[in-house]
């Protein structure tokens, strides 16, 4: 009675190959060995070129800025539907971008050092209020005592991570990279081995 259900509870996250055409097959493998292969070379340029890599998305920061600068502005000069008081402050938004973005991309190195900084401010202050929220709630939680361990050292580790910002980014940048490496192997062996056992599968779904 419960085993179709729970097949197709989590069909999202564990496609079938049983259930595809061989078409869907391919197209999944590509999907999967496209993802994996961004994932992996993406990975590999954080991990083991850190520097470099954050500078790169910096400037991508940067192009991002100036072209959401001008669609603000652009918004606010030519709307005609909306309040002045709105077109103004679309365009006031639409020059802070634009500035920002020149900014970015004629320092990107310094601004990739600013935005680590930055970055790792942003999470230490986020770890130490979860921190403490655990700490709080940690009366109601069904283990007392592994809340409070979280508690502790997620307050110690935002600390941590406060003092020594740009450090922590770089340790959580790199981590992200590791994370992505593994990600991108797996999805890649997924790419070859999915639908192996469905060689017979029809042509069309």
């Amino acid at each position: 009675m419960s085993s179709p259900q729970s097949n197709t509870v989590f069909a999202a996250f564990s496609l079938d190959s049983a259930d595809l055409s061989k078409a869907a097959i391919n197209t999944v493998r590509t999907t999967l060995g496209i993802t994996g292969a961004v994932s992996l070379i993406v990975g590999i340029l954080i991990t083991f070129w850190p520097k470099d890599s954050a500078v790169v998305i910096t400037v991508i920061l940067g192009i991002y800025f100036i072209i959401a600068g001008l669609a603000y502005a652009g918004l606010g000069i030519f709307s005609k539907g909306i309040s002045g008081g709105a077109r103004t402050l679309d365009i006031i938004l639409g020059i802070l971008f634009v500035v920002g973005g020149v900014i970015v991309l004629a320092n990107p190195s310094d601004s990739a050092v600013v935005l680590g900084i930055f970055l790792g401010i942003l999470i230490g202050i986020l770890w130490i209020v979860e921190g403490i929220v655990a700490l709080v709630q940690s009366s109601d939680a069904p283990s007392k005592g592994w809340a409070i361990f979280f508690g502790i050292l997620s307050v110690v580790a935002g600390i941590v991570l406060l003092f020594s910002p740009l450090w922590g980014a770089v340790i959580l940048f790199i981590i992200a990279g590791i994370s992505l490496i593994v990600l991108g192997i797996i999805q890649i062996v997924r790419a070859f081995t999915f639908g192996r056992g469905a060689k017979n599968a029809p042509a069309t779904a």
